[in-house]
């Protein structure tokens, strides 16, 4: 991979990786699964999230790799991508400022196995960095998709996989906040 902005997206997606196997560490099936309170989410439901939203994402971030292949669209960095997506990436990180409601397709399972669980995480990373990988050379700003989150959500390619990491640092960060609630209510 030789293109600086797609090199910044895997180190963050490597780093996000170390931190939620930090996370995971030496927690058991009944601690990832503890929620706060009812309306909160568990661990284990904020790793599972991310894994439906990437994987939703995967097909769309792959059809606009396919399609710009196709057309040649390719370019060198660094890029200049739109504001409104931008604004849409700066929303997901943390901590968090805004909530949004997961649509119904992105919601989590209730129950997980930490080891089933960290799989799963571990291998959207790695399909992650793959599709990174496979968008080198591409002209990451011209390259465009629709959120599968909602359709009124365009971005470039380039914003698509920065909306991943962004999103996956905030619910990281939300699994945190859950581990520290855990470790206060003991």
């Amino acid at each position: 991979m030789t293109e600086p902005e797609l090199v910044r997206h895997a180190a963050d997606i490597e780093s996000i990786r170390g931190d939620a196997r930090d996370l995971l560490a030496g927690l058991t099936d009944d601690r990832i699964n503890w929620r706060e309170a009812p309306e909160r989410w568990s661990i284990a439901e904020c790793l599972d999230h991310l894994r439906a939203t990437g994987h939703a994402y995967l097909p769309t971030v792959d059809a606009a790799i396919a399609d710009a292949r196709s057309r040649g669209v390719t370019g060198r960095g660094p890029f200049r991508h739109g504001m409104l997506g931008n604004w849409f990436v700066r929303s997901m990180e943390p901590p968090v400022k805004t909530r949004f409601k997961a649509p119904a397709t992105f919601r989590p399972a209730s129950a997980h196995r930490v080891a089933d669980l960290t799989d799963a995480f571990m291998g959207l990373q790695d399909a992650i960095i793959e599709r990174l990988h496979r968008a080198d050379g591409l002209h990451l700003a011209r390259v465009r998709l629709t959120s599968p989150a909602s359709r009124l959500v365009r971005l470039s390619l380039g914003q698509a996989f920065a909306v991943l990491a962004a999103h996956e640092r905030r619910h990281v960060w939300q699994a945190r906040q859950v581990k520290s609630a855990m470790a206060r209510a003991r």
